[in-house]
């Protein structure tokens, strides 16, 4: 199937993490440069009140965007958006969610969303994927 088979309200296929690991977040705490020690260091995640280690958001919002690798030959996300609602946290399992919302010639919008284990939204937000 190809974006121009999508038509309004058309899911694409959700997409299921494995659960979050301290090895994911410090991984991309490497590749990103955001050393803050609430995603890695348990007792530092604690003196700043949390419950636990949280993944980072952007971590999550990147994480999304693996929605669109099968259609990547045919475009790529120019436009992204994403407004955090939850705090991701180790051995969490998010699903991955998006549905087509607006269709044109050159692009396709999506709601895109991730939910973990609780059917709770952890984050939502808006792509704009650009036909090529």
């Amino acid at each position: 199937m190809t974006i121009a088979d999508f038509r309004l309200g058309d899911p694409l296929k959700d997409i299921t993490l494995p659960p979050v690991s301290r090895l994911d977040l410090i991984k991309y705490a490497g590749a990103s440069g955001d050393y803050n020690p609430i995603h890695t260091i348990d007792e530092e995640a604690e003196k700043a009140g949390l419950p636990g280690i949280i993944a980072h958001g952007m971590w999550t919002m990147g994480s999304l965007s693996k929605l669109f690798s099968p259609f990547y030959e045919e475009g790529f996300i120019e436009a992204y958006t994403i407004r955090f609602k939850g705090m991701v946290f180790l051995g969490d399992v998010l699903t991955h969610q998006a549905d087509l919302y607006e269709m044109n010639d050159e692009s396709a919008k999506f709601h895109v969303r991730a939910v973990n284990q609780d059917g709770t939204e952890v984050a939502k937000g808006d792509v704009v994927f650009r036909r090529i």
